[in-house]
């Protein structure tokens, strides 16, 4: 049965990527069919909406969307259309694989981890957000509840039993942040007490990212909270070579969107030399999500060839190819 999912091609090297990763799927005949949609500045061009209704309505309908990179401004300007997609179709569940790559610019080896981030509460959800007229105040309210935590850390122990993982590591701020990531800490040590076939352990959260630096093969599953986990999940890239190899799932209980996770890099927009790796493998996660483990299997495989080559990958991994020829050497490992 052919499945339907929205995709939405993004703003700067977007477009770029997703025909990349769109080339690629076609190459290992996913039996996919595309439902084209806008957000970002491209919608905002077209119909005036940086997120527009029809978006919407196609994921809620396709419940599985890819999505390339959308911009989002620093400072002023508009708010993220990324947290406006998770917060509406209530993606609670980030999932930022963390995999080293031979022949990648990575200082370390055999890195192979996971960061589940809670992604629709705490810091990032803006409650009462305001800034003082004059700009000498600015406040912010953090908001988690029980059953926000419950469920990401449940989802981060059932994904390590799922995937054969042996060990889930809490990171939190108790120590000072003692209402709002003392009721996660206490939460997952509740929800820990049923999954005694992993192993579990707590860091602070300061401790957690100077021990992945330090020694990170003693991480496996990380799970933390909303704003924790954006910062680890890049530090966690960082190790293994960048934002370019770095996908992203946001999943919740009725849709499912995929990602690269890096930006959209309007400084090389329409050069070729884009990196399409790290949307390709939310590809390779959207596959798996739909349980075709063996198509998303070799993926993974087939990028992981065309990087340790390297004669035909892009710029940043050290390579003189260019996006089309970095997809063509992916695609005839598929063929």
């Amino acid at each position: 049965m052919t499945q339907q999912i929205t995709v939405i091609r993004g703003d700067g090297i977007g477009p770029e990527i997703m025909d990349a990763t769109l080339r690629m799927l076609d190459a290992i005949g996913a039996g996919l069919t595309y439902d084209f949609q806008l957000a970002g500045m491209a919608a905002q061009e077209e119909t005036g909406e940086l997120l527009p209704q029809d978006t919407l309505d196609s994921i809620e309908k396709n419940r599985i969307a890819l999505k390339a990179p959308l911009t989002t401004p620093v400072g002023g300007g508009f708010k993220s259309l990324n947290v406006a997609l998770r917060k509406h179709f209530d993606l609670y569940a980030n999932v930022r694989p963390a995999i080293s790559f031979k022949g990648s610019n990575s200082r370390y080896e055999n890195i192979d981890l996971i960061t589940v981030r809670e992604n629709t509460e705490g810091a990032y959800l803006g409650e009462g957000a305001w800034t003082a007229p004059d700009d000498s105040r600015a406040e912010s309210k953090m908001v988690v509840t029980r059953k926000g935590c419950e469920r990401i850390v449940r989802f981060a122990f059932d994904l390590a039993r799922r995937a054969g993982r042996k060990k889930v590591t809490v990171v939190h701020k108790a120590n000072i942040l003692k209402d709002v990531t003392g009721m996660f800490l206490r939460v997952a040590h509740e929800v820990a007490e049923e999954y005694d076939d992993i192993e579990s352990n707590d860091l602070i959260v300061d401790n957690a990212c100077m021990q992945l630096v330090m020694r990170p093969e003693q991480f496996d599953v990380i799970v933390t909270t909303n704003l924790f986990g954006d910062i680890i999940s890049d530090l966690c890239a960082g190790l293994v070579g960048g934002l370019g190899l770095a996908p992203g799932a946001n999943i919740g209980e009725k849709a499912a969107m995929f990602e690269a996770v890096h930006g959209s890099a309007p400084d090389i927009a329409g050069k070729g030399i884009a990196n399409p790796c790290a949307l390709m493998l939310g590809a390779a996660q959207m596959l798996e999500h739909l349980d075709d483990h063996d198509r998303a299997g070799r993926v993974r495989r087939a990028i992981a060839e065309v990087i340790e080559a390297g004669d035909r990958t892009t710029p940043d991994l050290g390579g003189s190819g260019t996006t089309e020829s970095f997809t063509d050497a992916i695609c005839e490992r598929l063929g």
